[in-house]
């Protein structure tokens, strides 16, 4: 029934993409394919000079709203920096991907991504920007191999969980253990069960924040397709490997691990205090998903790497606020230059 849904919602996206509210994105190439994931590149081979960015999108929807439109694209923003841009694109589990875990996402396809990257930037260090639970992942990898990752830019993802982790985590504590969700709904988790969960959690955000944005939006013409390409994009779930699911609801949102030191990740345990790379931290006050807490708490217990924060301030158009940071005209004009700001200031072989 729940992956019926989740078909039944790809139908109507497809409908209001065939209506002209698809996304414009970028062209790219595929620079390997790997169990579960593809590795997009958005430049030329022949671009030799210039940071390289790997971007870990959240792993249950579509990685294009990094790249919705030309005016509102992080990705075009990235490449007229002069950015070598890469994309970790997550691709429809399988049953048999269905043991997939978080080590495979935050520790293994990570880490073959940034392998077959290396192939064609000559062994650069490459920085990782992640948005909510891919900036997660990229956290864990850049604590786990710290030599690796150049730079983190970590926009609006949770990182303690527990009391800080908002109505997500506090959702968490109250349902039953994920084995349970898995064996009554299937698995792989289809979206839409992620989708209820979320819609339960946070009620004022998933029912009132679109509703608020598009009558806000409706006489800024670019707000407003803003606003229909993200509500295409918000039907464009696929589902989770059923491990994957059950490590990040019972070892981060529940178990607050990464916090406490205590992540199990294949044979290592390892927690936020080993982050050992720069990190620039992008809190939203508004989106009612990630409580800057989340991060800001978070990051205090990195002692061996310098951290900024930048402050997302909201906007009309990406129907949820916690998007905002990656599709609200404003945000583009106010929040990335910043960001990029950073971004030469850390990147390898710059003063610091």
């Amino acid at each position: 029934m729940s992956a019926w849904l989740d078909e039944m919602r790809r139908q109507i996206g497809r409908m209001l993409e065939a209506l002209g509210c698809g996304p414009v994105e970028t062209p790219w190439r595929v620079v390997a394919d790997l169990p579960g994931a593809r590795v997009r590149a958005y430049h030329g081979r022949q671009q030799s000079d210039g940071p390289v960015l790997l971007i870990c999108p959240a792993p249950f929807k579509r990685a294009y709203i990094w790249d919705l439109l030309p005016q509102v694209s992080v990705v075009r923003r990235c490449l007229a920096r002069g950015l070598r841009v890469y994309l970790l694109e997550w691709l429809d589990p399988t049953e048999q991907d269905d043991g997939r875990s978080l080590t495979d996402y935050a520790d293994r396809l990570l880490g073959n991504a940034l392998a077959a990257i290396a192939s064609e930037t000559n062994g650069g260090v490459p920085l990782i920007a992640g948005h909510s639970l891919g900036g997660t992942f990229a956290a864990i990898f850049a604590a786990l191999h710290p030599e690796q990752v150049g730079g983190l830019v970590l926009v609006d993802a949770p990182l303690a969980f527990g009391e800080e982790g908002g109505p997500l985590a506090r959702a968490v504590r109250l349902i039953p253990h994920a084995r349970g969700i898995r064996a009554a709904f299937g698995s792989p988790v289809p979206g839409s069960v992620i989708n209820a969960l979320s819609l339960e959690a946070a009620p004022e955000v998933f029912r009132l924040q679109p509703v608020m944005d598009l009558a806000a939006s409706l006489t800024n013409p670019l707000a407003l397709t803003v606003h229909t390409r993200v509500a295409r994009w918000a039907l464009d779930e696929f589902p989770l490997p059923g491990q994957l699911f059950e490590d990040v609801l019972e070892q981060l949102y529940r178990e607050d691990r990464f916090r406490g030191g205590t992540l199990q990740i294949g044979d290592r345990r390892i927690g936020i205090a080993g982050l050992r790379t720069p990190v620039l931290a992008v809190i939203n006050p508004i989106g009612g998903i990630v409580p800057p807490a989340s991060l800001l708490r978070g990051l205090e217990a990195v002692t061996g790497a310098p951290v900024d924060v930048l402050t997302y301030e909201g906007d009309f158009g990406p129907m949820l606020q916690h998007l905002g940071p990656l599709v609200a005209p404003a945000a583009h004009e106010r929040l990335w230059p910043r960001v990029f700001d950073w971004i030469a200031r850390y990147e390898p072989g710059s003063s610091k």
